[in-house]
């Protein structure tokens, strides 16, 4: 399995508009941050996690010629805003992309891109073929997908793991039933906003926490604002087994 990070900034993105604040400007490339999304490759499948405002500018930087599904985690704007840019995918493989949520968030999609889905839809739009998925394994292809339901302050989110991997962004809260189903996973990604609390995302201590608690073999961060610090300064904070997450880092899993 491989795994790129497409993006690993919130939803402002790193540098944020008008700041200049030593993160938004710094030189590092691992600084500069598009909003989080991950590209999944396994057993010739290929499934993006989440859409947002970069993903075209995503899908061109790492020169995606294929895909086969995309999964949402919620349908918050800076997970949901790319998705008319799918439509590239539609024209290359003559077919209609699977895309997999909730009930609630593919109700929210509807409202927000109510021409993909209307029946009177004009040529060129995006095409969509929906998968209402529950907090139980669902397959995308012949690919297992174990969702894992976490809070994002009182907002049900989607984390979801394949095979030994595990992807959890948006949040600050995760339910006993649902660790279980995140332990044995050799390589563990987690939101950390920034080093003080949040009222919906965990800060640095409490992923670190979890990520002790959780043990994997490797821990990564993803979901950084720029009140976090540099990477290279808080990389010198990080236990040996955990890093900072930065765009375009490609991970090579066995499972």
């Amino acid at each position: 399995m491989k795994v790129t990070f497409l993006g690993t900034g919130t939803s402002q993105g790193i540098p944020v508009i008008g700041c200049k604040c030593e993160v938004c400007t710094s030189v590092d490339y691992r600084d500069n941050r598009l909003r989080s999304s991950i590209l999944v490759e396994v057993e010739g499948i290929h499934m993006v996690v989440d859409t947002g405002p970069d993903f075209r500018q995503q899908m061109l930087r790492e020169r995606v010629k294929k895909l086969d599904a995309v999964l949402f985690t919620h349908a918050h704007k800076d997970h949901v805003a790319g998705l008319d840019d799918i439509r590239s995918f539609n024209f290359l493989q003559k077919k209609d992309m699977p895309i997999y949520a909730t009930e609630f968030v593919l109700g929210r999609l509807k409202q927000e891109f109510e021409y993909i889905f209307t029946d009177s839809k004009y040529p060129g739009v995006p095409k969509v073929e929906t998968h209402a998925i529950e907090n139980k394994p669902f397959k995308v292809s012949q690919v297992e997908v174990q969702p894992i339901e976490v809070m994002h302050y009182k907002l049900p989110v989607f984390g979801f793991r394949f095979g030994d991997f595990t992807y959890i962004t948006d949040a600050n809260n995760i339910a006993d039933e649902e660790k279980e189903k995140i332990k044995g996973s050799k390589v563990i990604v987690l939101n950390a906003l920034q080093k003080k609390t949040h009222i919906s995302h965990f800060n640095l201590e409490e992923a670190l926490e979890l990520m002790a608690e959780l043990k994997p073999e490797k821990g990564y961060l993803t979901h950084i604002g720029h009140y976090m610090g540099t990477h290279k300064e808080v990389s010198e904070e990080l236990p040996d087994n955990v890093e900072i997450a930065w765009d375009g880092l490609q991970l090579s899993i066995d499972n």
